[in-house]
């Protein structure tokens, strides 16, 4: 009989509405909690139970938005924390706070009306909200203040809070062909069609940059060292900046002509750099199989 799966965790997202509820959503959603916006919290339960079919809810868990727009039904969110709890569910209740004029002003930078200020002023709803969530916050597992803070060192503190790490961001080295569009999602593109191009070589023209002799036929000019040594020092500079602003991955794409030879290569030779260089790298070649071939 198989196994049944379970979610082992879940957490509450709650607090003041401008105050990053939907950033923190984010934040979970990009480390593999299925994420929810919205939730009456008397179907988390159930909602807990559908999602024991779903990989990424039993392997990371469940992070769900509740606010004011639930109205009444948030004041089921304590009582509905502790059910879980009680069948063995780690759950957190999470509490988004900011000040008063931080919020006022991102609600007026925004142009965003406040769900609570319905007839009266920003203020004045927000106020409203503190009277409402007050009971709630008492009872928050974690407090988090977003004034003043950017948003790489809110999810630093966030993550921490959890007791989840900030994981270095991923790279993707990828080869391509121009001849076939430059790829949409590149955040660096660096083109080797400078390169001698071993597709007009005929004992190479069959063969990809994956081939060793393909490797070794472009090794043989001095251009090709001279770049990689620019590559590898831009590329580690590059890793370290995207890190630093909580990016989750880093696209490098290298493009030749057809995407099959010089491209290639390269991509397999800065790939092994960056993994030598103790990143978490994932090599990939768009256009490898698009090339004439005899």
């Amino acid at each position: 009989m198989e196994r049944k799966r379970e979610i082992k965790r879940c957490i509450i997202i709650t607090g003041m509405s401008g105050a990053g509820k939907s950033s923190a959503l984010n934040v979970f959603e990009d480390q593999g909690f299925y994420a929810i916006d919205n939730l009456p919290p008397t179907l988390l339960p159930q909602l807990l139970e559908v999602l024991e079919s779903h990989q990424s809810a039993v392997r990371s868990g469940v992070a769900a938005v509740v606010d004011v727009r639930g109205q009444d039904l948030l004041n089921d969110l304590v009582n509905v924390a502790a059910r879980l709890r009680e069948k063995g569910v780690r759950t957190d209740i999470l509490f988004v706070d900011s000040s008063d004029e931080t919020l006022v002003r991102r609600f007026e930078t925004t142009r965003r009306r406040h769900p609570l200020a319905e007839g009266m002023t920003i203020f004045q709803g927000i106020q409203n909200e503190r009277e409402l969530l007050s009971s709630i916050i008492k009872n928050a597992d974690i407090i988090i203040d977003t004034s003043g803070l950017k948003l790489p060192d809110f999810k630093t503190r966030l993550l921490e809070a959890t007791g989840m790490s900030i994981e270095e961001p991923a790279v993707i080295v990828s080869s391509f062909g121009f001849k076939y569009g430059a790829p949409q999602d590149a955040d660096y593109i660096l083109d080797v069609r400078f390169l001698p191009n071993p597709n007009y070589v005929d004992e190479l023209h069959h063969l990809s940059g994956r081939d060793e002799p393909v490797r070794n036929y472009l090794k043989g000019f001095p251009a090709l060292g001279e770049f990689l040594s620019r590559a590898e020092s831009l590329l580690d500079y590059v890793a370290s900046v995207y890190c630093d602003t909580g990016k989750k991955q880093l696209h490098i794409c290298i493009g030749c002509t057809g995407g099959r030879h010089r491209s290639v290569a390269v991509t397999e030779m800065l790939g092994a750099y960056l993994k030598a260089a103790g990143r978490r790298v994932k090599v990939q070649h768009r256009d490898i199989d698009k090339g004439n071939l005899w």
